[in-house]
């Protein structure tokens, strides 16, 4: 704790030294100008110039302008070394008294070897290779763009406390380039996938995120109240009902890249708003959405670079091969084979395992839903190459078509990865009386107190009664996708600002 404490202090010591530079540099005009404009990137001119040596780079002359924070410097007398990053990478500054002092500015090297770790800097020169090769600009102009008032984290160690991380993100994205990286390539992974959907004539929609009515999904939702409208309205947890409703109304093929929020535990599966791409294809089914859900995470991958036999937590996954397919009853006899057929068939005896390993009975218990219970108690985890489970309950997937051959199940799909659900979809059901009765079927589950279960959506009963033509539906967790791509454990890895209780 007295540590703690001498460190808070010395953190406070270095504010106060950087705040007086600061009032310094206001006294002698605008301390935080905004004339400079950067032309060049570091990451391309380290490219361009890789193979470039010593004399060929004296011969060139190239000129450029630069900006960036600076990370590191060297002060040596007459001349100095600093290095900036800008959002590309770095590049090394050699700045030089006799190069950068003026008739107007006598004294700006002075000034520079006063500037601090963090400062965001701008200068013009001409690049050079040093005699280690190393890459630098001759600076003829630099100029303190921002004067930085905090210190940077210790610079061999970087940003290491994991909880400070998540809060302080532009700390963690300034010194770890690691982090860097895991979010270039989310945006990577979420543009192929638009691509993806365009290239397979998927028109992009936005739909709301207020609602009057929640659904789309079974979760509970956040609460919230419009003035104007005097009306409770409800943050968006599925876009699925709206999608549907475009499809009905004659957009056969529509995605949306969507925001969905709802009010639940956290973990390192779970944050309260969370990122979903979720699709409508018109005259498909789910045997059709299986397969391009498959094609769509494979192209994922191979736009970020990566093999499609991948490593995630140290153990491969592959996404080569045909994703597996097994019905509840057959993922809970491969990943538990002491369970019978003949037991995972009885009513009872679900009730009483289930029962029996802790977990939550449903308050109407019946023999899918208990299946259902028991394979996310037993079988799920078990899941680390892509797996279908296909076939879910009637009573479980309320907006799904039923199987022509068996009503008691779905044509409904959830793939697993890792032990983790990353996709639910299936056959839409377009009977508008059915979907009616499926409706009433929820809110009689949640006024007995299931407060996930759905609310009935007459609206969207009158959508149907105009006709939905048969339609398939996928939703993807891109979270929990781009988790996978860059092999990071947690759900917060992988969210710029993932949600943290108060400090």
């Amino acid at each position: 704790m007295e540590e703690k404490d001498n460190q808070q202090l010395d953190e406070n010591s270095i504010i106060q030294e950087r705040r007086n530079k600061l009032a310094e540099l206001k006294k002698l005009g605008p301390a935080f100008p905004n004339h400079f404009k950067p032309e060049d990137l570091a990451s391309e001119l380290q490219s361009s110039y890789a193979n470039f040596d010593k004399p060929t780079m004296e011969e060139k002359s190239v000129q450029v302008v630069v900006a960036g924070r600076m990370m590191l410097k060297r002060v040596m007398g007459k001349a100095s070394f600093a290095t900036i990053q800008d959002v590309s990478g770095r590049i090394q500054l050699y700045v030089a008294r006799d190069l950068v002092n003026t008739e107007d500015n006598p004294e700006l090297y002075a000034s520079f070897k006063k500037w601090d770790m963090g400062d965001i800097l701008g200068a013009k020169g001409k690049l050079f290779k040093t005699n280690t090769g190393e890459l630098t600009v001759e600076v003829t102009e630099i100029v303190l763009l921002t004067k930085s008032l905090r210190p940077m984290p210790e610079k061999f160690h970087g940003l290491q406390d994991q909880e400070m991380k998540y809060r302080q993100r532009y700390v963690d994205l300034m010194v770890n380039q690691e982090t860097k990286e895991t979010f270039l390539t989310r945006s990577k992974a979420i543009q192929s996938i638009r691509e993806f959907m365009n290239q397979h004539k998927f028109l992009e929609v936005e739909t709301p995120m207020l609602h009057p009515i929640p659904g789309g999904a079974s979760a509970k939702p956040f609460v919230t109240h419009h003035n104007a409208l005097d009306m409770q309205m409800f943050m968006r947890i599925a876009p699925e009902l709206y999608l549907k409703r475009l499809v009905v109304g004659g957009f056969d093929r529509v995605f949306e890249i969507n925001r969905n929020f709802r009010n639940e535990g956290l973990s390192v599966r779970h944050n309260p708003e969370f990122t979903m791409m979720e699709f409508y294809a018109a005259y498909t089914d789910y045997e059709w959405l299986m397969n391009f859900t498959e094609e769509c995470i494979r192209a994922s991958i191979k736009a970020c670079g990566l093999e499609l036999k991948l490593i995630y937590q140290e153990k491969e996954i592959d996404f080569e091969s045909a994703f597996d397919r097994l019905t509840l009853v057959e993922a809970i006899e491969k990943y538990a084979p002491k369970y019978k057929r003949e037991q995972l068939l009885d009513i009872d005896f679900l009730s009483n395992e289930v029962q029996r390993l802790g977990e939550e009975v449903p308050q109407k218990p019946s023999l899918g839903s208990l299946q259902l219970v028991l394979f996310e108690a037993v079988a799920e985890e078990h899941l680390w190459n892509p797996t279908y489970i296909i076939d879910y309950p009637t009573e479980v997937s309320p907006l799904a078509r039923g199987s022509d051959s068996d009503p008691s199940i779905t044509e409904r799909f959830e793939l697993f990865i890792a032990g983790r659900e990353i996709a639910n979809g299936f056959s839409e059901l377009n009977d508008p009386e059915e979907q009616a009765t499926r409706f009433k079927k929820q809110v009689e589950l949640k006024d007995s107190g299931d407060d996930e279960a759905m609310f009935y959506d007459a609206d969207f009963i009158r959508a149907l009664e105009y006709g939905l033509p048969p339609t398939g539906g996928c939703g993807i967790g891109i979270d929990r996708l781009i988790m996978l791509i860059t092999n990071k454990p947690s759900i917060r890895d992988v969210i710029l600002f993932p949600h943290m209780r108060p400090e």
